[in-house]
């Protein structure tokens, strides 16, 4: 698996990152803020943030930014993956396009969204740092990042969802019990791509990335085979 795939799939496995942008009020110094992130079908990022924030006002000062998110399954840091993304942001057009996969990722999200001045973001990649751990640092080819399939996927992805939860949520719960001794007695998908599955059992929200990406979303059957993590 290439690195571009690999930085890909970390990013895919968090929901949170320290977004960096340039402080309107503080001349161009660089402001670090947490944020949730989705990342899209295409490889972008997907960010809601308040207008009243001070990161959203960088953003509308100069949309370029970068963030920053880590494997925290270990207190030793420097020995984790990480990934930085670098891009510009730009404010969506379309709000509604993205509200019902949103809420699926994040459904406390709700009450946002319910607020005046909660506005959708998209981050569009131009350069990405990916340190797989000791001796794996790169710079992401961003050709092998990009996701050629990635319309297919978005128009696909609600079907393909009914369609496993319906047909195939026992299997699933199975291999994730089987290989990770996790009890996931309630998991359903809340999520698909070229990557893998987001699933959500409880309060926990698990990472099921497929050995090999897929690269048309039509010949989705059987479940391939999976790894498993917790978000």
């Amino acid at each position: 698996m290439n690195n571009a795939v690999e930085a890909r799939r970390l990013l895919r496995a968090h929901r949170y990152g320290a977004l960096s942008t340039l402080s309107k009020k503080l001349s161009g110094y660089p402001f670090g803020s947490i944020t949730p992130y989705m990342v899209d079908h295409d490889g972008s990022l997907v960010i809601l943030i308040s207008d009243l924030a001070e990161h959203t006002k960088n953003i509308e000062y100069d949309p370029r930014v970068s963030l920053i998110t880590h494997n925290q399954s270990s207190p030793e840091i420097q020995m984790q993956g990480r990934v930085t993304l670098a891009g510009n942001a730009q404010r969506l057009t379309d709000q509604q396009t993205q509200v019902a996969r949103y809420l699926r990722h994040f459904p406390e999200a709700e009450i946002n969204l319910s607020l005046p001045g909660f506005i959708f973001y998209r981050i569009e990649p131009v350069a990405i740092r990916y340190i797989g751990g000791v001796g794996r640092i790169h710079w992401v080819r961003m050709e092998n990042y990009a996701i050629a399939r990635g319309a297919a996927f978005a128009r696909q992805e609600d079907a393909l969802i009914e369609n496993i939860n319906a047909h195939q949520a026992d299997q699933i719960r199975r291999q994730i019990l089987q290989y990770h001794g996790i009890e996931a007695p309630d998991a359903c998908v809340i999520g698909l791509d070229c990557d893998g599955m987001t699933v959500r059992s409880g309060d926990k929200i698990l990472r099921l990335d497929f050995t090999e990406p897929l690269t048309d979303p039509l010949t989705f059957g059987q479940l391939p085979a999976l790894s498993c993590h917790t978000i």
